[in-house]
């Protein structure tokens, strides 16, 4: 596994913005057909099966494409990616999630979300 320094993961979290933005639109549409495809449940414009299936495909190839930058998509909804990385010799994670404007927060990788703290 390699690590990223803060510029790198702020860098790559840059370039993986239009993904994250088609993943959460894609997730919301994907939520709605599956809605709809429930016995009794409303119709929408988006489609039906077909659709959904196509929507699943996709998601799973932008989750996949994340994943193979080095990050790690740990949260679906809503979106949380980390970077693993080091601070002052410490094994971290620079966290990133949904709604968040940039990379500032991190949290010690064996403490996970709960120890989230903003970076230095």
């Amino acid at each position: 596994m390699s690590l990223f320094s803060v510029p790198e993961a702020r860098d790559e979290l840059a370039r993986l913005r239009p993904v994250l933005a088609e993943i959460v639109v894609l997730r919301a549409d994907a939520a709605e057909l599956a809605a709809s495809l429930q016995d009794g449940g409303p119709p929408t414009d988006l489609g039906g099966l077909p659709e959904f299936k196509a929507a699943q495909a996709r998601l799973d190839d932008l989750m996949s494409s994340v994943q193979a930058t080095g990050a790690e998509l740990k949260g679906f909804a809503p979106l949380l990616v980390d970077f693993p990385a080091e601070l002052d010799g410490v094994p971290v994670l620079l966290c990133w999630l949904e709604g968040d404007e940039g990379l500032t927060w991190y949290h010690r990788a064996d403490l996970g979300f709960a120890g989230r703290r903003p970076l230095p």
